[in-house]
């Protein structure tokens, strides 16, 4: 397929553009500047490695005059709309109505041009985070201002896209290389210095998953969009477990890994402002998307040799 692709430079989205080129499809990938402008080192390196198996459009953004032009001058089989407006996404002072206003730039001229192009296709990236998305406690609210912008844009393009084959990946908390500094990098980043790392909040109960994995079963279902109309949607799944299990998990894999003790310690959670349980469904079948575990903490570990935290 010849696929057009926003939000390349993200985390997530680095990962799955590498996936879909390697499973033969044609990647073109907007990007708002070019990849030495980005002022963080982790966007330089992901969006400079992007150029090797994709073919960058720079200096336009979804909806934008320039990204409108580019869909009207080809032919295109997919639109990939993975990138998100995330500026202080998490703050509670986060501009949700705004937030849905740039993710939805001009969406009426750019379904019309869609069509015109012969694009019958649009795979929307949401987030377990969402109101109601996954499975879990408090009736399932939006964690935040920023996962109630991202839910409002999925209902904005369930109703403008009525019409084509609509597509939503839900992503739940994926790890790995290339991640911006989170809770993993956190914990490498204390281990490497010879220290304790505190976990704070053992007691949520999150779905976390291989950033690998879940760029397999995101190219597993973009491949398989049919372009009959219809909404279509997957939850994929990984370690769904309490936050402290998974440091133990993920200290156990590094320490045979890295020789570091990776000590941890659990404290007491005082504070539950977030829901305490929020996790995806949908379990991807490894052995069919050619998944291996092993490799994965492997490469994991190889990555945060070369780059410390």
């Amino acid at each position: 397929m010849k696929i057009l692709f926003t939000g390349g430079s993200s985390f997530t989205g680095f990962w799955f553009i590498r996936e879909l080129a390697a499973a033969g499809h044609e990647v073109v990938a907007s990007f708002r500047r070019n990849p030495a402008e980005y002022e963080e080192d982790v966007r330089r390196r992901r969006a400079g490695l992007l150029l090797d198996c994709c073919r960058p459009v720079i200096g336009c953004s979804f909806g934008d005059a320039a990204f409108i032009e580019l869909i009207r001058k080809e032919h295109w089989d997919l639109l990939c709309h993975h990138a998100a407006d995330v500026t202080n996404y998490r703050s509670p002072d986060f501009d949700f109505a705004a937030a849905v206003q740039n993710n939805t730039r001009s969406i009426i001229k750019v379904v019309e041009a869609l069509r015109g192009a012969g694009c019958a296709r649009v795979l929307l990236t949401g987030s377990v985070f969402e109101q109601g998305e996954g499975a879990g406690s408090e009736g399932l609210p939006a964690f935040s201002p920023y996962g109630l912008s991202k839910g409002m844009t999925a209902d904005v393009f369930r109703y403008y896209c009525r019409n084509m084959s609509l597509g939503k990946f839900v992503i739940p908390n994926p790890f790995g290389p290339f991640e911006q500094p989170r809770f993993t990098a956190y914990l490498l980043k204390n281990w490497f210095a010879g220290n304790t790392a505190s976990v704070n909040t053992p007691a949520y109960v999150r779905d976390n998953i291989h950033v690998r994995l879940l760029a397999k079963a995101y190219r597993d279902f973009a491949g398989k969009l049919p372009a009959e109309p219809g909404f279509r949607k997957t939850n994929p799944s990984g370690y769904a477990e309490n936050q402290g299990a998974f440091t133990a998990r993920f200290a156990a894999e590094m320490r045979q890994r890295l020789g570091l003790p990776c000590a941890f310690e659990l404290k007491k959670q005082t504070d539950f402002s977030e829901p305490r349980v929020r996790i995806n469904t949908d379990i991807p079948d490894a052995a069919a998307l050619a998944f291996d575990e092993t490799a994965a903490w492997d490469e994991i570990a190889d990555y945060y040799r070369q780059y410390k935290p």
